[in-house]
């Protein structure tokens, strides 16, 4: 690569925290790329999207933003203005349009387990709006979630899960940055979250150059490796 690598910069989705970019942060830190994984709020779309924009919008130098899950819709809506966003990876992640939602998009094609997996729990908000709380249960997360990460693994996973608010998920997109940012895409053929189809219309729909991985959900975890060459493979289309 000629120049200043990008800052890589990583947000997680739904039921998952920072750490579970552990295996990928390393492996692109072999790469000599600065990394920043970021903690997304999880409480609403337009909120987690500001809070991550101002994240990128601290760094110097180019960025190549990352998002996993819900935190596609994050990445997607938060890089809109940025000059310095170079790039876009969704991994396993919503890509939604204008107008669209986690929810909408969750529901386009068949194949998704994830509703009678999850326990909601009443919640206040700072505005104080009331709604809920969704988790994995505890007891269906690892087949759920990371079929394909060891079980001692997915029970952590399980424990130290972050939930998201239904109305993060209900919340519609105002921005799709995809449309004027180069975008790569993983689709995580073994997806109980998002149909493999859903994330495969995404990616056809963004015209994105994307890859295939047999993994679960958890794909970050499963097989970071995939995910770290995925990124560097788009910082260096984007030098």
């Amino acid at each position: 690569m000629s120049g200043q690598k990008p800052t890589v910069v990583l947000v997680h989705g739904a039921f998952a925290d920072s750490s579970s970019w552990n295996g990928v942060v390393e492996r692109l830190q072999s790469y000599d790329y600065p990394v920043l994984a970021a903690a997304n709020p999880l409480r609403g779309l337009t909120s987690d999207s500001e809070y991550v924009k101002q994240v990128v919008a601290s760094i110097e130098g180019p960025v190549v933003l990352v998002g996993h899950s819900y935190g596609g819709a994050v990445v997607s809506n938060a890089a809109e203005g940025l000059d310095n966003v170079k790039a876009l990876v969704f991994v396993a992640a919503f890509m939604p349009d204008e107008g669209e939602s986690a929810l909408d998009l969750a529901g386009r094609f068949p194949g998704s387990t994830l509703g009678e997996a999850l326990r909601p729990v009443p919640v206040t908000l700072s505005d104080g709006s009331r709604t809920v709380d969704l988790y994995i249960e505890k007891s269906r997360f690892h087949h759920q979630f990371a079929a394909d990460v060891p079980e001692e693994t997915a029970t952590v996973m399980a424990a130290t899960q972050r939930p998201v608010t239904n109305a993060a998920l209900a919340e519609a997109a105002s921005a799709a940055a995809w449309k004027e940012i180069p975008s790569w895409v993983l689709v995580a053929t073994e997806d109980l979250n998002i149909p493999p189809r859903t994330q495969t219309f995404m990616a056809e729909r963004a015209k994105a150059t994307s890859i295939a991985v047999a993994a679960s959900h958890a794909v970050g975890v499963s097989h970071p490796l995939d995910v770290a060459r995925l990124i560097n493979e788009a910082a260096q289309a984007t030098a």
